[in-house]
């Protein structure tokens, strides 16, 4: 009889080691295939995706970002330069008008001058931002500002403009150096334009990102 109830208490004791640990949490099952897995957990091929998808994204923005506003840079400076150009005399003698003698296209060479500023600071800015991150100024900041003084900049060019074209019409077939450069001023100021909506696009669509998601 007592090597029967040795049995009986050992399955016992069994039973009961078996029940403290999966009250534990532990399933006896686990703990014995443990030692047949290998120590190193396999990693899985979607756990990095998150930020290789952020890391080839992030630099996409910012150089485009910063080709338009080289952009920008380019074509406000071409607009004011031509309208500040030393006019030339004509054959007859005659002094060619100044750009400062209309004040149309002093505000035209004004707006050149604030949106060539404009794009230099955020060209600086963007080249900042890449080598040393948020070192000007923060990016929800940068997005708010970015997109008003994008609304802001784009609609003062596009009036600049606007206002340029009647006084190419008053010098049709002059051919003064004053009437040509004001052609290539107003081209280059509606190429500015196209260019800062498409900058303002882009900080409208950062903005919303950073708002809604």
């Amino acid at each position: 009889m007592e090597p029967h109830k040795e049995a009986v208490k050992e399955e016992s004791e069994h039973v009961m080691a078996i029940a403290c640990t999966i009250m534990a949490g532990v399933s006896p099952v686990s703990v014995a295939n443990s030692h047949t897995q290998h120590p190193f957990p396999t990693p899985s091929p979607f756990s990095f995706s998150g930020a290789t998808t952020r890391r080839t994204y992030t630099p996409s923005i910012h150089h485009l970002n910063l080709f338009l506003r080289f952009l920008q840079l380019l074509f406000s400076f071409i607009s004011a330069l031509t309208l500040a150009t030393p006019p030339s005399n004509n054959n007859g003698g005659q002094r060619s008008p100044s750009f400062i003698e209309y004040p149309e296209l002093t505000y035209g060479f004004i707006v050149a001058i604030l949106a060539f500023l404009y794009a230099a600071f955020q060209l600086f800015k963007g080249i900042s931002d890449i080598a040393h991150r948020g070192i000007l100024i923060s990016d929800k900041t940068s997005d708010y500002l970015s997109f008003v003084f994008d609304q802001l900049t784009g609609y003062l060019v596009v009036s600049s403009a606007s206002v340029a074209m009647p006084i190419i019409r008053q010098q049709v077939g002059q051919s003064t150096p004053l009437w040509k450069g004001t052609i290539v001023s107003t081209s280059m100021s509606f190429a500015t334009f196209l260019v800062i909506a498409i900058s303002a696009l882009l900080s409208g669509y950062k903005l919303c990102k950073r708002i809604v998601w």
